[in-house]
């Protein structure tokens, strides 16, 4: 796996590191946030998508990443994108 690092939650304290990748093989996101709290969780399984089961499948997981963290997530897919292009 080839990541590339993005950034990391500039309030990040000694306990807590919400994080940004680029998978630039899979050219995917990579994502480590705060697991959410049994309420969050149960009500995001119990949201009705079209052409889906209810619930998080197995390989899934919710997980939280604070809105001062978009620019980061941006630049990732800005990263993804670029590399689509060439």
């Amino acid at each position: 796996m080839s990541l590339q690092f993005i950034g990391v939650d500039p309030n990040t304290g000694d306990d807590e590191s919400p994080t940004v990748w680029v998978d630039q093989e899979k050219k995917e996101l990579v994502l480590q946030g705060w697991k959410p709290d049994q309420e969050l969780e149960t009500e995001c399984a119990a949201f009705e998508v079209p052409g889906h089961e209810k619930g998080i499948p197995d390989g899934e997981a919710v997980v939280r990443i604070p809105a001062r963290m978009v620019h980061m997530i941006r630049e990732a897919c800005d990263v993804i994108e670029r590399a689509d292009v060439r």
